[in-house]
């Protein structure tokens, strides 16, 4: 068994597969999955598993090194959503919602949760690490 927090076998091979650049999504329970990005549906009922939670066991793993964010996710005058964590210290680039769909479409991965808050997605570009 693996001694790492996140015990998901196919998310953990994604990111294990992943490279510098390489896009992996992880999004609400509405959010649409289009046709080639692999799915990984983690749904079981409406906020479960909660996004904030599967971000956290991802970013167990994953080197972060820019994140995208819809607009309508942002609050009045604020540069993160209330559901950003704080295991990411940059600020995460803002889109339209359609655009964020229409990158989406070129992750390596879309996770989908069961999010129930609108716009509660994001999309995490893959950095390096060379730690051992």
């Amino acid at each position: 068994m693996k001694r790492t927090h996140l015990l998901h076998a196919e998310l953990s091979q994604v990111i294990a597969a992943m490279g510098h650049g390489d896009m992996l999504v992880i999004g609400d329970a509405g959010l649409p999955i289009p046709d080639g990005p692999r799915r990984i549906d983690l749904a079981v009922a409406r906020g479960v598993p909660r996004l904030d939670d599967v971000l956290a066991a991802v970013l167990s793993e994953l080197t972060v090194e820019s994140a995208v964010v819809a607009c309508e996710a942002l609050p009045a005058d604020q540069d993160r959503p209330a559901w950003y964590p704080t295991a990411l210290p940059m600020v995460p680039l803002a889109v339209s919602h359609e655009e964020f769909k229409q990158r989406s479409a070129k992750a390596r991965a879309i996770v989908r949760t069961g999010e129930c808050t609108p716009y509660a997605n994001i999309l995490l570009i893959a950095g390096v690490s060379f730690e051992i």
